[in-house]
Formats: C-alpha cells, structure tokens, sequence
C-alpha cells in the first residue's frame, strides 16, 4: 500500500477548496491559538518583498547561525521537496518531521469550524509548521520569508523583532491592493507592536523608499534603516549578480536582531566560513552536468534585470554561452527575454502544471521542448555551456538533472575552517 505523503496535512484544504474560495487569516489565526503559538517564540526576523527574499532569508539565518545560535528558517517555494521550506541550521526537516509537524497541524484545524470562510493556505500552515519546530527544538532565532503579501499574509500572524524589505515591484497588483502605495503598505503591514528595527534593500523605484518610511511610521514608528552600515562582508563572501544586494540585507538584518536581543556579533572567521559555504541552486548557480563536458548556470530570472544579469555572468563564468534554455508561462516577460537574447539560440521549456499557462507566440527561431523530455543526453547535445532561466518549476527540473543537492543552504563553520567553493558540483 503506498503510504501517505509527508506533506498531505498542508495540502488537504487546499485540494478540497471551491471554486472561488479564498484562504483564510482568521482561520490561521486560530490554528496558531490553539497550538500556543501566539506567543512564547524565539525572537523573529520577518523577510517581505517582491524578488530576493529567499537569498535574505537564507543569509540572515547563516549569519545568527554562525553566532552560535540554533535557527530555523521557512521559505517558499520549494524546488523538489516541500521538506526544503523548513530548515534547522540550513539542513532541510526530514519526512519524518514534516508528516509530524502536518498532523498536530490538522489536529489543531479539526476543532475548528468547517471551512465555508476559507482554507487553511499551503504557505500559511508551513510557517506555522516553522514556528511550531522553532519552539520544539528550542530554537534561539526564527527566521520567515512571507509569501506574496505581509499584512495579507499568515506571516502577520507573528511579531517580528526585525523586518528586512526586500526590492518592491508593482506585482500582484489585484491581490494585494491595487497600486504600488498599496503594495508596499501590506508588505510593511508585517511591523508590529515588537518590532525594533526595519531595514530596506535598494528599490527600483525611488518612490518605493519612501512609501515604505510612510507605510512603518504609520504602523508603529518602529526604526527604519537603509541598506548601509553594518557588517563588513567581502564581496567573494557573497552571491554573484542581484542576489549580492539581498545577501547584504539579510545579514544587517541579522545584526540588528542580534543587537537588539543583546548578543555579541559572531566572530570574523566564523562568519566567514559560514557566508562562504553558502549555496543557493537556481540562483545564479553553476553545475556540471554528470557525466558529460556540460557546464550550466541556472537562475530563476524572470524579468529583464535578471535576464540580462543571469547572461552576463554567464558568460563571463562559462567563456561563452552556446544554449540558453527558457521557461516563461503567460505572467512572465517573455518580450523581455526575447530582446535580452536576441541573436541567440534558444530552446523555449513548457512545463505540465494546472496553474502554468503557455499560450503566447514565442519568437522566431525558438524551438519549443516539453520539461519531461528533457534529459541529460539532450542537454549535453546543446553544447557545454548552457544557461537555463525561468520558473521555480523549470528550474527544479534542471537541477534534478544536474543532481544538485538541496538538503543543505549552508555548512556549520568553525574559527579557521576553509572558505570553499562557491559553485556546486
């Protein structure tokens, strides 16, 4: 008999919704009452924004971590697990773990109404998942990367001590309020009552800075920072391209949290070595392609600025690009991956998914490829220096491919340990 999925509990309302149904807070809120979770926490760094969260996030964690500090961390979305959104000093939860977590989860929700106002979310039961494994394992720092929203999103359900905002674009506009002023008021919607600290990113929008001040200010008045001093990191010690900016971010953000509980900066050489062991796939990530002479650079670019990003360091890291391979459903720039690769040749990726749409013209010359067709065989005939952009889920199927493994963000790091390798193998 084939046993349940691990992640069944965090999907099941969500399977079962109706047409037209939305998720619902409240209904969260309660599940979080009843599991005591309203309070009681380790303190809390909140990451929201609209691109780069899950590199702050990840750096963030890194840097309490190499204090010493046991931390866990949720983000989303994962690429081939869902045990990747949950993570304790880096290394994703066992299945184990997930299905336990996913049980005391639906046991909570079963002494709830039946769900006529709305479901319990996927993302939202997974930072409640995060906060109860935080609590379990006497975590001394939480770290959470919001969904869409803040305000909107479950990741309100919590106080955070510290705010990283990463950059804001002007997306999910009919979700989230219907203007750019609305946009940024719910993901700053996340400050609450305890927060001491709100630091911001670089914008791509000028305007963006000072909505934000505005939208924090009428919040609670909590501090705000931008993006400068604070931890002295070389620039080999962190991601290549737009990832470096949010890299930086999650580490302020991380010393602030750490100053305002009262805690020392972790030393140099620790933080060092944690920082350097660092990996993110599919963000900017190189991978030789298993017995073959292919090299690939993967990155879920999917605008202009990260297109043009992921091509340049591309082609410095390979000499050359000789395929780009792209996957862009309907709400993504395809025009704006066609004028950044212009004159190359390009093999366009569907990928089968209800919530992926494919029904735009690509450009002349593109060849179009179905994801479960893609192997290894066919990849190492499209020469040995590809780049692969896209969605999270072309990306998850090109990392599959090149056996990248996922279960670590970073290795734990001691005084004088070797800086390595920034690439994975």
């Amino acid at each position: 008999m084939r046993s349940d999925p691990p992640d069944r509990e965090f999907f099941r309302e969500w399977d079962a919704r109706l047409p037209g149904q939305g998720r619902s807070l409240e209904r969260a809120r309660a599940v979080r009452d009843r599991l005591g979770l309203a309070g009681g926490l380790p303190p809390l760094l909140t990451v929201v924004g609209s691109k780069g969260k899950g590199t702050t996030a990840s750096y963030a964690s890194a840097y309490l971590a190499a204090g010493g500090h046991r931390v866990v961390t949720v983000t989303s979305p994962s690429l081939r697990s869902t045990t990747e959104r949950l993570r304790v000093d880096g290394a994703a939860v066992t299945a184990g773990t997930l299905a336990g977590l996913g049980r005391r989860l639906a046991a909570a929700a079963r002494q709830l109404p039946a769900a006529r106002s709305g479901y319990l979310s996927p993302s939202g039961l997974f930072l409640l998942a995060g906060a109860l494994l935080a609590r379990d394992r006497s975590a001394g720092y939480l770290v959470l990367e919001a969904g869409r929203g803040g305000r909107s999103d479950e990741v309100g359900l919590f106080d955070p001590m510290v705010v990283a905002i990463t950059p804001i674009f002007a997306e999910h506009l009919a979700e989230l309020g219907g203007s750019p002023a609305a946009i940024v008021a719910d993901k700053a919607g996340v400050v609450g009552p305890g927060t001491r600290a709100v630091v911001v990113g670089p914008q791509p929008d000028p305007a963006t800075l000072a909505r934000v001040r505005e939208a924090v200010a009428a919040r609670s008045g909590a501090v705000l920072e931008a993006l400068g001093p604070g931890p002295v990191l070389p620039d080999r010690l962190l991601p290549p391209g737009l990832g470096r900016a949010n890299a930086r971010l999650g580490c302020l953000a991380a010393a602030r949290l750490l100053a305002a509980t009262g805690r020392p900066a972790p030393p140099t050489p620790v933080v060092e070595a944690t920082l350097a062991s660092v990996t993110l796939p599919g963000r900017l990530s190189v991978h030789a392609l298993p017995g073959t002479a292919t090299r690939i650079v993967v990155d879920a670019a999917v605008n202009p600025a990260g297109f043009h990003a992921a091509l340049r360091y591309a082609e410095a890291e390979l000499d050359g690009v000789d395929h780009v391979l792209v996957s862009l459903p309907d709400d993504k720039d395809l025009p704006g991956a066609a004028e950044a690769l212009a004159g190359r040749p390009v093999t366009f990726v569907t990928v089968a998914a209800s919530h992926l749409r494919y029904t735009r013209p690509r450009p002349a010359g593109w060849r179009r490829l179905d994801a479960s067709q893609l192997d290894r065989a066919q990849l190492a005939g499209l020469g040995t220096r590809l780049l692969a952009l896209g969605t999270v889920s072309f990306v998850a199927r090109v990392l599959e491919l090149v056996g990248a493994d996922l279960t670590r963000s970073w290795s734990s790091a001691s005084p004088g340990a070797g800086l390595g390798s920034r690439q994975i193998r």
